[in-house]
């Protein structure tokens, strides 16, 4: 019997107003993104358009572009693992990747908690990027006054400003998201020619992680981001004892992990590890190194996002790898 086909999916987030709906509906006229199901996580906020607000867990409705929408009210990993089913067994339109599209208020972490901690989803979806919208207009105000909106940024793999049609681009805004999320590509969403690249370009998929280029101060409400380089050798079960600890006892706090990890009994395949609270994501093999990683340097990289962890804790989690910090961390930080 075949392996069953593993879905992108790409989570969409980002606070109430900077546009996500937009984006959605400029992406999904695309021919390309044709074998798309979306899923709709909100509550009380006006879905795709009109034929959603009266949606209720569980409908699928085919799009006039082709893709399917359902919209959820209680349980996403339910929902998913319904339509996903539904697709296996031809109910419905055989899409090819998903995207989920939060509560403007949403914390992504527990979504991707969701999908990496039940095991149907974690065996059939693979993480495809996260992707959060930020307001030109407003961004630094609700940044400023709402934790979930630091968090959604955190998190993200990619940071699309919304609204330069209307104000351009700041420079604290700048300067706020540098400070939050260095690592993420930048994109502003009135010059993309492709709004589904957006969405699922091959760019975003998880390959070097990118450190940031200068030490950085706490993040907005206590979310510290910073990147790890592993210089020894790197066993599986070390690791997974390693991230799996820091889950277990601070996996609230463990906002999100990324990176390209060497292990030992596989080193001319690197894998791409993540995580995301109490979830540890299954591994995913590439062929071989990322074209853009530094040549000749086959050191393990990952990328934590946490609120409130130590640094030295997350080293000391690591310590059997000779971990060293990148940036390293100011006078009287972790």
């Amino acid at each position: 019997m075949p392996e069953p086909e593993t879905l992108p999916t790409t989570l969409l987030t980002g606070f109430l107003g900077s546009g996500k709906t937009t984006l959605l509906r400029r992406a999904l006229v695309s021919p390309e993104l044709a074998d798309t199901a979306v899923i709709i996580n909100e509550i009380g906020e006006i879905g795709i358009d009109h034929h959603l607000v009266d949606f209720v867990e569980g409908n699928v409705l085919e799009l006039p572009g082709g893709c399917l929408c359902c919209a959820v009210r209680e349980d996403l990993a339910r929902t998913l693992r319904n339509l996903i089913e539904r697709r296996d067994a031809g109910e419905i339109r055989r899409f090819r990747r998903i995207v989920i599209e939060t509560t403007g208020l949403a914390d992504p972490a527990p979504i991707l908690f969701t999908l990496g901690t039940d095991p149907m989803l974690d065996h059939r979806l693979r993480l495809a990027a996260v992707v959060t919208l930020v307001d030109a207009m407003h961004g630094c105000d609700t940044l400023d006054r709402f934790a979930e909106a630091g968090r959604q940024a955190a998190l993200a793999d990619v940071l699309v400003i919304t609204k330069t049609d209307l104000t351009p681009l700041g420079p604290d805004l700048v300067r706020r998201l540098a400070r939050i999320n260095d690592g993420a590509e930048r994109i502003l969403a009135a010059e993309a020619r492709d709004p589904g690249a957006i969405l699922f370009g091959t760019s975003l998929r998880v390959a070097a992680p990118v450190m940031p280029a200068e030490p950085a101060a706490a993040h907005t409400h206590g979310i510290d981001a910073f990147g790890v380089v592993l210089g020894g050798e790197i066993s599986r079960l070390d690791f997974a004892r390693a991230l799996g600890g820091l889950a277990r006892a601070r996996g609230s706090d463990l906002l999100r992990v990324k990176g390209i990890v060497r292990f030992s009994d596989r080193p001319e395949r690197p894998a791409v590890v993540q995580a995301a609270q109490h979830a540890l994501f299954a591994p995913e093999w590439l062929d071989a190194w990322p074209a853009d990683w530094p040549e000749g340097d086959r050191r393990s990289r990952l990328v934590f996002v946490v609120h409130e962890i130590p640094r030295a804790e997350i080293l000391e989690a690591f310590a059997f790898a000779r971990p060293f910090p990148f940036p390293p961390p100011r006078a009287g930080e972790g």
